[in-house]
């Protein structure tokens, strides 16, 4: 195979879905944002599984791969989902934190323009330590951001999983027209086109 087939460029792509998904999960770790630290985790292993497919021709590992890519896309529709606030997520839950910080995106507090202030609490009755986090002057808003992030795993897994699929079929194609030396195909060949010549002494 060339250098500009199917496989080499699935090999950039998975390069390029690893680059982006530690840049997701580096900030994602900032935030504290726990089930997408889970769900980066997983599609960093998929990716380097189907790399070592792609470059050591296993189609196995490229299938697992390309059913991961599906499942890689219906999670980023959900993370799209929720920031947007589309069929009654909330963007303002810890459901991504699993509930056991009441940390959000680490994007609502150090976007691009975004000022942040620590203010202390006004209303009364609440405890001494609480203090409120004031962000103002955003150029984007963090949930846009957020949802650039996933739009692009999706766009990188949908292309991915296009590749992918082909590469399978090459692999598949090359191991069925392999020919096996003595194999069913080999003896009319080699019959018809060796010449007995007489030995003499």
């Amino acid at each position: 195979m060339g250098c500009c087939t199917g496989r080499c460029s699935l090999i950039c792509l998975c390069a390029l879905q690893l680059l982006s998904a530690l840049e997701r999960q580096i900030f994602d770790f900032l935030g504290f944002q726990w089930a997408p630290i889970l769900g980066n985790f997983l599609h960093i292993i998929v990716v380097i599984l189907g790399l070592f497919g792609t470059i050591q021709y296993r189609p196995r590992y490229i299938v697992v791969y390309t059913v991961w890519t599906a499942l890689w896309v219906t999670w980023n529709v959900f993370i799209i989902c929720f920031y947007l606030e589309v069929g009654g997520l909330s963007k303002d839950t810890d459901l991504m934190t699993f509930n056991i910080s009441v940390h959000r995106s680490w994007w609502r507090e150090h976007g691009p323009g975004c000022v942040r202030r620590v203010l202390p609490p006004s209303a009364h009755g609440m405890m001494d330590d609480y203090t409120y986090v004031s962000v103002t002057g955003c150029i984007v808003d963090f949930q846009y951001l957020e949802v650039i992030h996933s739009a692009v795993q999706i766009l990188l897994s949908l292309v991915g999983f296009v590749y992918a699929c082909y590469v399978i079929s090459i692999f598949m194609e090359e191991e069925d027209t392999f020919d096996f030396i003595g194999g069913l195909t080999a003896h009319p060949y080699y019959q018809d086109h060796v010449e007995l010549k007489p030995v003499r002494l």
